[in-house]
């Protein structure tokens, strides 16, 4: 008898629709931006990142919009807003074909993609100091954690055998 994988809405994932697919890939964004966040306190601890960026998004960027966020809510508040980007992220991932999802690499080399989208294109648009000085012990950290998102976003498994 074949063991099926079977998806948290209690189907196959044959027989999963494109919006299971996008909410579920969602989720796992959520989860890597979570797992990214334990990875950020890690190295931020070891003197290997100065500041994540979403704390210097909101640092440089967003102190009217936090002005609103009670002081000592503004940290939950930021990783929220991460959360939420990686989420965003995660049902981007789960907008593309299957046969990209499903290959071994296409979760890491995705995480890798949303970091340079960040070092080469968010970073220098909005004027973020980061992107005039980071040292590279700090870009290897960030390549490091997009690398772990992109790891809790793959789709790659083990498929049933029959």
């Amino acid at each position: 008898m074949s063991e099926q994988t079977v998806t948290a809405g209690g189907d196959p994932p044959e027989q999963e629709t494109a919006a299971g697919k996008i909410a579920r890939s969602a989720m796992r964004g959520a989860i890597g931006a979570m797992a990214m966040t334990g990875a950020r306190t890690f190295t931020q601890s070891l003197g290997l990142l100065e500041e994540a960026p979403p704390r210097s998004i909101i640092r440089q960027k967003s102190r009217g919009l936090f002005r609103l966020v009670p002081s000592g809510k503004q940290r939950a508040a930021t990783e929220l807003m991460h959360w939420t980007y990686g989420s965003v992220g995660g049902a981007v991932f789960g907008m593309l074909p299957e046969q990209v999802r499903t290959r071994r690499w296409s979760g890491p080399l995705y995480g890798l993609g949303a970091w340079l989208a960040f070092e080469l294109g968010l970073a220098p648009v909005l004027g973020l100091s980061q992107s005039k000085r980071m040292r590279p012990v700090d870009r290897l950290a960030l390549a490091a954690d997009h690398l772990l998102y992109g790891l809790v976003l793959s789709e790659a498994r083990r498929r049933p055998r029959e």
